[in-house]
């Protein structure tokens, strides 16, 4: 058995278990391990660079064994599945997502023919799906689904964005993860009354030394 064979035999055993009572609200998955820097980020959860990140900012941890959570209430799994060369794979990850407990899908994928987030969102149905084109070139095949087949997508490499758009989904049924969505808007807002001060009280030539 190959190891693609046996990942796809673990979510269909998951599937068909009994759920334990806390599973990965946030799947993320991407085509290649080529797109992990601009899915994940850098690791740090104040870097607004990727999903990892934004996760992480609003208190999530990434659940790596799905009868054992961490502590943490909200948790996130990652995979590299590619609609071209694990087909299979990426079927049976959309197809067990509802089952397996999976409230918000990110994917992303890059290339001319980044169909990973558009297939996994037909297959998934109806589970959310956030695509992310991983670069500039990969944003027409993410976006690119007909009417009836939805896929909410955001800019090339806004995993970030991605992140915080999964997390809206969740906090319309979840008080806490609201807060803290509002909590972030108004740290972002703070940062910005601060630059703007100091941009202002220090003027042009001694805020550009800094």
């Amino acid at each position: 058995m190959t190891t693609v064979e046996e990942i796809i035999e673990t979510l269909e055993e998951q599937a068909e278990g009994e759920t334990p009572e806390n599973t990965p609200d946030v799947g993320i998955i991407m085509g290649s391990d080529s797109d992990f820097d601009v899915m994940m980020g850098s690791g740090e959860p104040d870097d607004r660079g990727g999903a990892y990140d934004a996760l992480t900012r609003l208190g999530f941890e990434e659940q790596t064994d799905y009868y054992d959570p961490p502590e943490s209430s909200h948790t996130f799994e990652t995979y590299v599945v590619s609609a071209h060369r694990t087909p299979d794979l990426m079927y049976v990850y959309a197809e067990t997502a509802a089952a397996r407990g999976i409230d918000v899908i990110i994917a992303g994928a890059g290339g001319k023919s980044a169909d990973l987030p558009n297939m996994t969102a037909s297959v998934a149905y109806p589970v959310p799906v956030i695509g992310v084109p991983v670069q500039e070139k990969s944003v027409d095949s993410v976006i690119g689904m007909p009417t009836g087949a939805p896929i909410v997508a955001v800019d090339a490499g806004k995993s970030f964005n991605a992140a915080l758009a999964a997390v809206q989904f969740l906090s319309l049924r979840d008080d806490e993860l609201a807060e803290r969505l509002v909590e972030y808007h108004d740290e972002l807002r703070d940062g910005v009354g601060t630059v703007s001060r100091e941009m202002h009280d220090s003027g042009t030539v001694e805020f550009r030394k800094r």
